[in-house]
């Protein structure tokens, strides 16, 4: 048995594992690459094994840093089944073609306008690759054990969005477990990550392994921003991941207004995937912790936006709103247009919330940069710009440590992964002071033995 790491290591995206196991090649998550230039190269370069060899995939969760890369490797050969929880099946079959739609779309934005290195410049795969993509999809249920030809694999709850799971793989009398992404405990809208007694080998994600997440009510500082941009006669752009980071913010949003804490400004849902991942969510009422009547009072009061036209004339129409659109890192969607319409005006505000990956246009906006590039063309940053870092669907540091102490015993081997080389190895020291384990932090493409 042996494992290689294709991505999602030295950096928080492009999650893919390759297992070797009883004759078989398992691949667990198969995400894109996302944030620096360097890292985004590596979707358009082959992998070191041949997708027809891979005889199936099995997904964490939804988001496209672990599901993104699929269309791509479906159209370069692979042929077997991709197993994920129920809920993540669903959300793949918007978020993947909405995937590929966005690249064509980013692809003839940079013709039409003659900008752009490539001429003419290309989609990394397109619509129709996605939804070949997704007739590949075998849903599975939670904590019942399917096989794979002599392999055994049980998903987990891991608490980060709706569907997500830890996977337990057991081969040869030897377990390896992927935590995916782990959420955090006590979540207002998400169920704790499942506890698991023990397993051989641990692959665990780093994502805050170098931080704990701030403390503070994050319904405080909604209110607060919120408060301050309205009196500007501002407008508020949240740049949001689609799925569950949305679905908690109109949540939260709701429920500021029932207060009478914030101002009665109209929320807009400015993102289709969007509009379709909240349907989802009511659709899944076990995987989640809101009632059917809260989901109805959060998100009966929003005002969806599905066209294209009516997405402009938000940038046209100058009140004081809030826009919720994707995406979370500000590296495509109709996102990008309201920040070339907004951003240069001191009385809004661009809310991020949560983690934002080195190279994003996000991380560039939060880090305090000044002039920001989007299609080509660069724009004077006078709004504000705040990160709503506590409302993260990750584990912190701690919260990682906390659930690491609930195994019964040491994993013989634990794998750091999906972090930034600075949180990665501080919760590799971490884990080795604290807990005793055996770990170490992959390289890109290295291959490991799971011993015998």
């Amino acid at each position: 048995m042996r494992l290689e790491f294709l991505g999602g290591v030295g950096t928080v995206t492009g999650s893919k594992f390759l297992l070797h196991a009883h004759g078989r090649r398992i691949l667990v998550d198969c995400g894109l690459f996302q944030g620096y230039k360097q890292l985004r190269l590596r979707n358009w370069a082959s992998l070191p094994v041949s997708p027809s060899d891979i005889d199936a995939v099995v997904l964490t969760h939804a988001h496209i840093d672990h599901s993104g890369y699929l269309p791509l490797l479906v159209r370069n050969g692979f042929s077997g089944k991709v197993y994920c929880t129920s809920a993540t099946a669903d959300l793949c079959r918007i978020l993947l073609p909405d995937s590929g739609f966005l690249q064509e779309r980013e692809a003839d934005f940079l013709n039409r306008h003659g900008i752009g290195k490539h001429r003419p410049a290309k989609p990394l795969y397109t619509l129709k690759d996605a939804e070949r993509a997704l007739k590949r999809l075998r849903p599975k249920e939670f904590g019942k054990a399917f096989e794979i030809e002599g392999i055994r694999i049980t998903f987990r709850r891991a608490g980060h969005i709706l569907g997500a799971a830890s996977i337990e793989i057991l081969s040869e009398g030897r377990k390896v477990l992927f935590s995916g992404d782990i959420g955090r405990p006590n979540s207002l809208t998400m169920h704790d990550p499942e506890d698991i007694a023990s397993t051989d080998f641990l692959v665990v994600e780093s994502t805050y392994g170098d931080r704990t997440h701030d403390q503070t009510d994050p319904e405080d500082v909604l209110e607060d921003i919120i408060t301050r941009t309205s009196r500007r006669d501002g407008t508020v752009i949240i740049p949001a991941f689609a799925v569950g980071r949305t679905q908690t913010l109109l949540y939260h949003l709701h429920r500021l207004k029932a207060a009478n804490r914030i101002p009665d400004l109209p929320v807009y849902l400015d993102s289709p995937m969007a509009v379709d991942a909240t349907e989802i969510f009511l659709a899944h009422p076990r995987d989640h912790k809101l009632s059917p009547e809260d989901c109805r009072a959060a998100f009966g009061s929003v005002k969806y936006v599905r066209s294209t036209d009516g997405s402009k004339a938000l940038d046209r129409n100058r009140a004081p709103k809030i826009i919720i659109s994707a995406s979370g890192m500000a590296t495509g969607g109709r996102v990008l247009h309201h920040l070339k319409s907004f951003i240069e005006d001191s009385r809004n505000t661009i809310l991020f919330a949560g983690f934002q990956a080195g190279g994003t246009r996000g991380a560039r906006l939060t880090s305090g940069e000044r002039r920001i590039k989007i299609h080509g063309e660069y724009f004077s940053v006078a709004a504000e710009v705040a990160n709503l870092r506590m409302l993260s669907a990750h584990a912190d540091v701690d919260e990682i440590i906390g659930w690491l102490k609930m195994f019964d015993s040491p994993p013989r081997q634990t794998f750091i992964t999906h972090g930034e080389p600075n949180a990665s190895d501080a919760l590799r020291l971490r884990i080795q002071e604290e807990l005793g384990w055996a770990c170490t932090v992959p390289e890109h493409n290295s291959v490991h033995q799971l011993g015998s």
